[in-house]
């Protein structure tokens, strides 16, 4: 059975009409589209539900060509988080790789235009797979056996990129990703501290293990930082067809992708598909854990062996990272309605342990 469920990223779309987009300039953006990418006005702007930072539209001209345009968001907006240029970079580096990313056919760094910067690249319908439901729904039992293995051998593409030669080299640092990764997110979670909220020294503990038993970095890669089932859109034959989101894309070590990639493949028994919500990949069928890291490894010359490390610090990489959600949230980001988050504590507790489980599987 083809694939046809869930059309995640850019399925959840509120229309919008010409009188009024927020964050888009219709006048400016369509006379820019017409002169740089060749959309024929009028166009159709709709937002892409769903997006946690930067904001995505689909863009349809008069012709019902489509296009997905990318801007920050239009409050709070952080350069070094947000940079249009930097992600327009990135995919375009990929892209003649032969990178499954959605083609790239314009950059607007012109603040003039659109208030912000942003880029205008294809947009790639097929189908995303947010929840255990749309998986059941759009896929049959074989196809999803499909779908483990070639998102690993995908990422193991991606890893596989000469930096040099992509012209990335000058994207970031090429050594230390996992000192500094442990650095900044030990601050963000000392920062986030809340009041009356004690995990007992588990998170500082788990951080100092991790930084005092840091692999060897084996390559220098075009590191993804969130690479998930979720954040690829998947053709019939559930085979990755574009990656998405690529706004924390950096360059390190090619292992915390994979630790991440298999930290959110939740199996139906771990106490993890409860944290992560109806995981699709607890749907019958998935490839297991175990497999996709199989996958990988049968792709790549890199060595696995250390990939518990890995997935330690990405389950304490995610604990931080709730951490600071639940302290702002805390602080008043929900007018005093903490229903959302009142589990938070536990949960982060529990990635905590988790963590440290992992680790000391090694």
């Amino acid at each position: 059975m083809p694939l046809s469920g869930g059309k995640g990223h850019w399925a959840l779309l509120i229309s919008a009409t010409m009188q009024g987009v927020v964050g888009i300039d219709q006048d400016s953006v369509t006379r820019w589209m017409s002169e740089h990418v060749s959309a024929v006005a009028p166009l159709t702007f709709e937002l892409i539900a769903g997006g946690r930072s930067n904001l995505t539209f689909r863009v349809t001209d008069a012709q019902g060509a489509t296009f997905a345009l990318r801007r920050p968001p239009t409050s709070h907006v952080l350069p070094t988080a947000h940079d249009m240029v930097r992600e327009h970079t990135i995919i375009s580096a990929l892209y003649p790789q032969g990178i499954p990313v959605p083609r790239p056919l314009g950059l607007c760094s012109d603040v003039t235009v659109n208030e912000q910067p942003f880029y205008v690249m294809e947009f790639v319908d097929g189908a995303i797979l947010r929840t255990r439901e749309e998986a059941e729904a759009g896929t049959d039992i074989a196809l999803r056996a499909e779908i483990g293995a070639n998102l690993a051998q995908t990422l193991a593409q991606l890893h596989d990129v000469d930096v040099e030669k992509a012209g990335l080299s000058d994207l970031a640092r090429h050594d230390g990703y996992i000192e500094r990764q442990l650095r900044r997110w030990r601050n963000q979670y000392e920062q986030m501290s809340v009041e009356g909220v004690d995990h007992g020294g588990l998170i500082e503990a788990v951080g100092d293990q991790l930084a005092a038993s840091i692999p060897a970095q084996q390559r220098v890669a075009v590191v993804h930082g969130d690479y998930r089932l979720d954040n690829t859109v998947l053709d019939d034959t559930g085979h990755v067809k574009a990656i998405l989101d690529w706004e924390i894309c950096t360059l390190g070590d090619p292992m915390a992708d994979l630790g991440i990639l298999l930290d959110y493949w939740a199996e139906p028994q771990d106490l993890m598909a409860t944290l992560l919500g109806s995981a699709p990949t607890t749907a019958p069928g998935f490839a297991t854990r175990h497999q996709v890291l199989d996958a990988y490894a049968a792709r790549t010359t890199l060595d696995v062996s250390n990939i518990n490390y890995y997935q330690s610090f990405g389950y304490w990489k995610l604990a931080c990272i709730m951490q600071g959600v639940f302290a702002r949230y805390s602080a008043g980001a929900t007018a005093g309605d903490l229903g959302s988050v009142s589990e938070y504590p536990a949960h982060i507790a529990m990635l905590a342990q988790t963590a440290k489980q992992t680790l000391e599987q090694n």
